[in-house]
């Protein structure tokens, strides 16, 4: 691959975190996004600069946040300027809802704040990115733009309806921009995980340890990030080439509809 450049938001913690990884040991130059001051991601950041360089790459961290949509234009025009076009773009972060409890008392703020960021945010950043893809085309590299949804696309949590709303409604998001894209060269893909083993799902961690163990997820066990990390960076690569606008489930066989 010549100057691959991935945009990964939410790049330095848990998903997002397993996915820079990979990609960063296999050749990319990465520009990770985050809420976080640089000062609190010293961490992570140094690992992965350290795997870059063996590589002859670059990670740059650009803190963003992405319910802001107003920034999005000199966000993507930071990540050209420091590491060049991008080539692959991974929408990867998101919130989880506020508040679980009863859909019938989720309150109006809970359900806006979700969709602000999992839902109008991650559209706005892909449209953004997908603008400057078209604009530059290039037959040199792969190019992907990779939606990280779960598998509350699918599967109903009446107890968290807004997170499932705004998953679902990425899951569309995936469809329409791989239509719009595919003759342009542009790969889409939706990527759904199930239970990964972060720190967004530390707190519910002794519930889906009993559910796992009662059989929930048939492999039988928590996914990883590192599990998520791989599946990405073989699409950024393009081994699925022909497959934009495929569903990647990466759950354990969680969301096979069983008897």
């Amino acid at each position: 691959m010549k100057d691959p450049v991935a945009l990964i938001t939410g790049g330095c913690r848990g998903i997002g975190l397993g996915i820079a990884q990979k990609m960063a040991q296999v050749g990319f130059n990465l520009a990770l996004t985050g809420l976080r001051q640089p000062s609190e991601v010293s961490e992570p950041l140094a690992a992965l600069r350290a795997a870059a360089r063996k590589q002859g790459r670059t990670i740059a961290y650009f803190q963003s946040d992405l319910a802001d949509t107003s920034t999005h234009a000199s966000l993507v025009a930071e990540v050209e300027k420091h590491l060049g076009a991008i080539t692959t773009l991974v929408l990867n972060a998101g919130i989880a809802q506020p508040r679980r409890g009863d859909l019938l008392d989720l309150a109006e703020e809970d359900f806006d704040t979700v969709l602000q960021v999992n839902l109008r945010g991650n559209f706005f950043l892909a449209q953004r990115v997908a603008q400057r893809m078209v604009a530059t085309p290039t037959a040199s590299v792969f190019r992907s733009i990779q939606f990280i949804t779960s598998v509350s696309a699918q599967l109903a949590s009446p107890e968290r309806p807004a997170y499932c709303i705004a998953k679902a409604g990425a899951a569309m998001m995936a469809s329409l921009f791989a239509l719009r894209l595919a003759a342009e060269g542009i790969a889409v893909y939706e990527v759904r995980p199930g239970i990964i083993a972060t720190d967004m799902t530390a707190g519910v961690k002794a519930k889906y340890d009993k559910a796992i163990a009662e059989g929930l997820v048939p492999m039988g066990r928590w996914g990883a990030p590192q599990d998520i990390g791989r599946a990405v960076t073989a699409l950024a690569k393009g081994e699925l080439a022909f497959g934009t606008g495929s569903i990647i489930h990466l759950d354990g066989g969680l969301s096979i509809h069983k008897l």
